[in-house]
């Protein structure tokens, strides 16, 4: 009688190892559901302790497994499925929506990352020779930066990077992830470099918007011709900035915005020298009709 009501009990229900192969799911996932209280057999045999399953239970599986696939973890499906409550699954899912909708700004963020690395390699490569001048139009940038807190223009690199680590700090309490604080630039007023004084005036990364995030309070850098010049050494920038502006001068053009020294890449890879930057100094200038 015994074995005859173990055989009953199974009568209808289907293995473990069916239950799984039906579903495409491995065994021991269909234990793990279990020991969640998350899918409980329909009946287990007390003597071998196998699990049976009533083939009526791949509803709530699927369920499992579909909200699972939204990114829910086993904790959030067990909680939503315990209550039994659809507003909780609706919660649920709204916060997983925003969580990827953060996740994809991130991954865009660093994708612009890569591509302004990519650009600014690329430039570096086809550039003109150290100190040629040269006129480009460049399109429209975003900004986001701080006052310098010294004139790094009277002292030596130390101070740069000085000034450096303070924007790397803000950028961190701003949530701003550091790839982004390698495309680096300084500026001088429009003012103070037309009268060929260097005072440090600002110093930022240039990013996309989706990297600042929607509250940030970044600048737009106008798109226009600009007089520029590659250098690749630190300590060659004044020498290659008045350069620039003597050309302004001779070619009568007309300064129109601040002057931007931007580090487009660094290489201190290959020599260790803090000084081996690659760098492209810029003016906005206009021309007379």
């Amino acid at each position: 009688m015994r074995v005859f009501g173990r055989e009953f009990m199974k009568e209808g229900l289907i293995s473990i190892g069916k239950m799984a192969k039906m579903n495409r799911i491995s065994i021991p996932t269909l234990r793990l559901y279990d020991e969640r209280g998350l899918l409980k057999p329909r009946y287990i045999d007390p003597e071998t302790g196998y699990r049976y399953y009533d083939i009526n239970q791949n509803a709530r599986l699927d369920v499992i497994v579909y909200m699972k696939e939204l990114g829910m973890s086993l904790a959030e499906i067990e909680q939503a499925l315990q209550k039994e409550d659809i507003t909780i699954i609706e919660e649920l899912l709204a916060q997983k929506n925003e969580q990827l909708h953060e996740q994809m700004r991130q991954i865009k963020a660093r994708h612009d990352a890569v591509e302004r690395a990519i650009q600014s390699i690329e430039r570096y490569r086809k550039s003109p020779a150290t100190g040629t001048l040269s006129l480009e139009y460049i399109d429209r940038r975003y900004i986001w930066g701080i006052p310098c807190s010294n004139n790094f223009y009277n002292s030596d690199v130390h101070s740069y990077e000085e000034v450096l680590m303070e924007l790397r700090k803000r950028l961190e309490e701003e949530g701003v992830p550091q790839i982004h604080s390698y495309n680096i630039g300084t500026s001088i007023l429009q003012k103070d470099f037309a009268e060929g004084e260097y005072i440090a005036n600002q110093i930022f990364i240039f990013a996309g918007r989706s990297a600042l995030g929607r509250e940030a309070s970044f600048q737009i850098v106008d798109s226009g011709m600009y007089a520029c010049m590659y250098l690749d050494n630190y300590d060659d920038e004044i020498q290659g900035a008045e350069m620039l502006r003597e050309y302004c001068i001779q070619n009568k053009c007309s300064m129109a915005g601040d002057y931007i020294c931007e580090v487009m890449t660094g290489f201190h890879v290959f020599d260790n020298d803090p000084r081996s930057m690659f760098l492209r100094l810029q003016i906005p200038v206009t021309f007379p009709k």
